[in-house]
Parts: structure tokens; C-alpha cells; sequence
């Protein structure tokens, strides 16, 4: 016979015995009338025309060899609608935003670095981003049946130089280039800059012997989220997008 359980209203509801029943299964037992697996007796439109919705627990595939995962994992049951399950697992605006942050995919941005004609020991190569390439990234989760949602912002922060070698000096000093007052990073080279210190950039201090550096620019993100009934928060963490670039082997001066 079917299991029963009391939703939120204190009404008993029959839930599935496996979760291993699969659409057809469902289709049949629910709507056709048809007893699958020792269940009992189907039902012909079970709850036509009532405003609600079958819920389950589902095991996040990625944390499927947590133990702890088991807990998600729970029979299927009918919900009256516009309400969320009375349980500790039932999805919150933090859960959607979490599984929001999940799905943020951060653009590869291509950062223009540039010097003279050609790398020169001790003069600098410019970096920066254009305000138009350096945009937030927004993923929204929402169930609009009960009214829960939650929306994740990835900004830009910084664009990060590791010149790839010690032998090498960054502007500023830490390496990290902070936005500009209109959204854009460092500024653009420009013809007799070449001895001017940038405001995001790069000089070798040594030339290369054989091997080129390997120069990577990685632009930081901040995440933080904002829900229904007010709610928010950080994310931790950070998304780099890294990009190598083999920088052009340097010649020094020899008197």
C-alpha cells in the first residue's frame, strides 16, 4: 500500500516508496491508475485541478560521495501550492544562491599589454582593461511558484600581474590594479610613454636567456547574492580567469 504523509496543511498525502520511480512510473501510478511495485491501487488525475506541485530530495550530483548527502535524498510528496515543504532541506533564497554561484561562468578576458615596438629591459609594459570588457556577471535561481529567489553578482575587483620571474618590478607594487572611477582598468599606451611608470604594468629588470617569460594577467571577482524577503550575502571566494602570455625576449643595452 502507498506510504502516507502529513504536508504542511496536515493533510495525508501518498509519497513513492523509491526514488528510483522514473517518469513513465509516475505518469502510470498518478494519472493512469495503474499500481506499480506492490504500491496499491493507482489514481485517475491524481489532484486535478489543484494548484500545487510533486516535490522530492535530490542528491547534488558533484557531493553525490558525501556521506552527509544522503540527508537531500527523500521520497517524492504533494505540496499545495504557493507553499514551500516544511522541511530543514526545503530550498531558501541561500540555498538557490548557492547553487546560483555553482553556474557563474566569468568571461575570458583578454588584457591588452603593450610597451614599445619591442620589450626593452627596465621600461614598462602598459595593462588594462576597457570599461566596456570589464563587466559584473549576474545567475539567477528562482522558484516563481512559491516566490523564492535569489540572485548572484560576480564583479570585478582587480586585474592581477604575475610577471612569472623575480626579476621584475609591478605597478603597483603588489600587482593588483584596482578599478578606475569609470569602470576601466590601468590606461592605454599611448606613443612617448614609454619611460612613464603605468598605472597597471610590468618592467623586466633582466633579459631572458632562451626561454621567454611567462607573464599572467588574472582578473579577481567578488561575489555577494540578494534573495527574496530581503535576504543576502558573500559568497567565498574568489574566480580568477588566468591568461598566459609569452613575453617577447628582451635585449639588453651593451656599451
Amino acid at each position: 500500500m502507498d506510504l502516507l504523509k502529513k504536508d504542511p496543511n496536515g493533510d495525508l498525502v501518498p509519497v513513492t516508496p523509491t526514488l528510483s520511480w522514473g517518469e513513465e512510473l509516475m505518469v502510470d501510478h498518478y494519472e493512469k491508475g495503474k499500481a506499480e511495485f506492490g504500491s496499491g491501487a493507482g489514481y485517475l488525475n491524481y489532484n486535478l485541478g489543484k494548484d500545487g506541485m510533486f516535490w522530492r530530495g535530490v542528491v547534488n550530483k558533484e557531493r553525490a560521495s558525501d556521506p552527509e548527502s544522503a540527508v537531500c535524498e527523500q521520497t517524492l510528496f504533494w505540496q499545495n501550492a504557493p507553499t514551500l515543504p516544511n522541511d530543514k532541506n526545503a530550498p531558501t533564497p541561500d540555498v538557490l544562491a548557492a547553487y546560483a554561484y555553482n553556474k557563474i561562468n566569468v568571461p575570458k578576458t583578454e588584457v591588452e599589454l603593450r610597451s614599445t615596438a619591442k620589450d626593452t629591459v627596465n621600461l614598462p609594459i602598459w595593462g588594462w582593461l576597457d570599461k566596456v570588457t570589464f563587466q559584473p556577471v549576474k545567475v539567477r535561481a528562482e522558484l516563481p511558484q512559491v516566490g523564492v529567489w535569489a540572485e548572484t553578482t560576480a564583479k570585478p575587483v582587480a586585474l592581477h600581474l604575475d610577471p612569472g620571474t623575480s626579476d621584475a618590478a609591478t605597478y603597483p607594487a603588489s600587482g593588483d590594479c584596482t578599478i578606475n572611477a569609470d569602470g576601466s582598468i590601468g590606461a592605454p599606451y599611448t606613443a612617448g610613454d614609454a619611460n612613464k611608470r603605468p598605472p597597471c604594468g610590468i618592467a623586466y629588470l633582466r633579459a631572458t636567456n632562451g626561454q621567454p617569460y611567462r607573464l599572467k594577467a588574472s582578473i579577481t571577482w567578488q561575489v555577494s547574492w540578494e534573495g527574496s524577503g530581503g535576504t543576502k550575502g558573500d559568497r567565498h571566494g574568489t574566480f580568477d580567469t588566468p591568461r598566459g602570455m609569452a613575453v617577447q625576449e628582451i635585449q639588453a643595452v651593451n656599451r
